[in-house]
C-alpha cells in the first residue's frame, strides 16, 4: 500500500489590531487546520492617529508564505506591506488601499 502524500502546511502570518480578524482566524483554525499553521500578531493597544515609527509594534523580520493584514492603522499596513514587498511575500488586505508588487486589496 501506498502512503497517502500530505501537503506541507501554508505558513500564514496574520496581523490585527484589537481582534479586528477574530471571526477569520476562528475560520481558518476550525476549516483549514490541515493547510495552515498560523501566526498570529495582535496588537493590543490605543495607538495615536499618527505613527511616525511602526516599529515598536511590527516585528524586524517575517517569515512565511503569506500575510493577512486585519490591523485598523494606517501607518501599520503601510508599513507592514513594504516590509512584504521587500521579503516577496504576498500579503493580502482587504479594503485597503495600499499597492506594491505582491500587495492585494479585494474589496470587502
Amino acid at each position: 500500500m501506498s502512503e497517502s502524500i500530505k501537503p506541507n502546511k501554508q505558513r500564514l502570518m496574520i496581523f490585527q489590531q484589537n481582534g479586528s480578524g477574530k471571526l477569520k482566524i476562528e475560520g481558518l483554525r476550525k476549516y483549514g487546520r490541515e493547510f495552515y499553521e498560523l501566526d498570529i500578531v495582535d496588537i493590543e493597544e490605543i495607538l495615536s492617529p499618527v505613527l511616525d515609527d511602526t516599529s515598536e509594534y511590527l516585528p524586524t523580520d517575517i517569515d512565511c508564505d503569506l500575510v493577512l493584514d486585519f490591523l485598523r492603522h494606517n501607518d501599520l499596513s503601510t508599513d507592514l506591506a513594504a516590509m512584504c514587498v521587500k521579503k516577496k511575500i504576498p500579503l493580502i488586505a482587504s479594503g485597503k488601499k495600499i499597492s506594491g508588487a505582491g500587495v492585494m486589496t479585494p474589496p470587502t
